[in-house]
């Protein structure tokens, strides 16, 4: 399926590892010019640069200042069709909700809501002037799935959806379209890696991370995560004419963890 996407600029944050570089290797295999935004590289974003399709910027989304200067670097190619609001962070709260700090709410809060709500803002007028775009902002099913072990975590994904549903009726029709997807746990760092939510959660409760996980996994219709190219190619679709009249939706990929409609 042709998907048109050849020739487009795109913006992806969170980009050198998990869901991030696995949007950003499958644009780039579009035809796709990727700027891609993250805090530090990894050899597999090094190694798609060397394509010449991805041009990899080091930048801490978390600042103020951040995603201006990311969405700056990719104004310099003149436009931007497509931005990817996919950087974000989990900590597991093990300890209560009395135990949250201050500092770590709006920790949370910055990164997995103002960043997105920031580079979205940067990189908005180039599309209103072009008079088309498309925005898709990675979520949760935390999002309305509270869960007190990330509340913190769940709160800010629960705004992030609203917000992106607000903007789709905002520039809906100046050509823009915008689109969450909310995945279940996924076969990335933030779950399995070694300070991993797995991880965390087994040195809590004196438990083996891989039976952690496989139990989180179990929870699933299908019986495991999702993958990072599962959602990349989710990505794709919302990003193309394809799905040209999808717009203030929410995409769950989670193997059925959802139970409810």
């Amino acid at each position: 399926m042709d998907l048109g996407l050849n020739g487009k600029i795109a913006v992806v944050t969170g980009a050198s590892k998990g869901i991030g570089l696995a949007v950003t290797r499958a644009l780039a295999a579009e035809g796709v010019h990727v700027v891609a935004g993250s805090r530090g590289s990894t050899p597999e974003l090094t190694e798609l640069r060397g394509t010449g399709k991805v041009q990899a910027i080091e930048v801490d989304l978390a600042t103020a200042a951040g995603p201006a200067h990311l969405v700056a670097a990719a104004l310099e190619h003149g436009r931007i069709d497509i931005l990817v609001n996919n950087v974000g962070a989990v900590s597991p709260r093990l300890t209560g909700f009395l135990d949250i700090t201050d500092e770590q709410w709006f920790q949370s809060l910055t990164l997995n809501l103002m960043a997105a709500v920031r580079t979205t803002r940067a990189a908005l007028p180039t599309m209103l002037a072009a008079g088309r775009g498309n925005i898709v902002t990675t979520s949760s099913v935390n999002a309305f799935l509270p869960d007190p072990g990330v509340i913190d975590y769940s709160a800010a994904k629960a705004a992030l959806t609203n917000f992106s549903k607000a903007l789709s009726k905002e520039v809906g029709a100046h050509g823009i379209r915008v689109n969450t997807i909310s995945p279940g746990p996924v076969t990335t760092d933030l779950w399995l890696g070694e300070e991993g939510v797995a991880a965390m959660v087994a040195r809590a409760g004196g438990g083996d991370p891989e039976a952690v996980a496989k139990q989180a996994a179990a929870q699933a219709e299908t019986g495991r995560f999702t993958h990072p190219q599962e959602i990349a190619d989710l990505v794709l679709l919302l990003s193309s004419g394809r799905a040209g009249n999808v717009t203030g939706a929410d995409f769950v990929i989670d193997g059925g963890l959802i139970k409810t409609l």
